[in-house]
């Protein structure tokens, strides 16, 4: 990247892989992007469902799960990073002062989603209570400094600003498809090469 470009922030976008990035986790992904600086990026895969499901998830952790409506959830496969650690991502929930998360370790993201890593939300979730809309992951995907950037140079992923509705309410085998109708793009029309002038 040239030193006289401005830097990119990603915070509260999609990555959507090309239809040529070939890696197991990685092909035909869309990442929801938490975090992006000039130290490097964080975000969950939101369309890798894991064979897990929520209750299931729930007595791992010895609670139970009060919440019919998410009986039917999977755990999501996040990314390689910290595959044992759990990520709920969810509607921002502000315990009123100065905006202030409820849950203890709690990643407020420019655009109205948290991320929270602490046991209290899915206790929250146990007791009937929590975010209306969760997405729950196992593991997280994250890039070191510059190389989300490079990646995105080398023809690897596409981006676009988040759209909440296709993490929470798009079936999971559609969500890469209407990531990319986004962009107004669907994955036939994409080259898998980098043009090099």
């Amino acid at each position: 990247m040239p030193a006289d470009s401005a830097p990119i922030n990603l915070t509260n976008h999609f990555l959507i892989a090309m239809p040529g990035l070939s890696d197991e986790l990685f092909g035909r992904s869309v990442v929801y992007m938490c975090e992006h600086s000039d130290r490097g990026a964080l975000g969950l895969v939101i369309n890798k469902p894991s064979d897990i499901l929520l209750p299931r998830l729930f007595e791992k952790v010895d609670l139970p799960l009060g919440r019919a409506d998410l009986a039917q959830q999977p755990v999501f496969q996040g990314g390689p990073v910290q595959t044992e650690r759990g990520f709920v991502l969810h509607d921002a929930i502000e315990a009123g002062a100065e905006g202030e998360s409820v849950y203890a370790s709690t990643m407020t993201i420019p655009g109205g989603l948290e991320m929270t890593t602490s046991k209290d939300v899915l206790e929250a979730m146990a007791s009937g209570a929590g975010p209306r809309r969760v997405f729950v992951t196992l593991g997280y995907a994250s890039w070191g400094k510059g190389q989300l950037e490079s990646e995105i140079t080398e023809n690897s992923w596409l981006t676009v600003e988040a759209d909440p509705a296709l993490i929470f309410d798009t079936p999971v085998e559609q969500r890469y498809e209407k990531a990319m109708g986004l962009l107004g793009l669907q994955p036939w029309m994409l080259s898998p090469d980098a043009g090099h002038a």
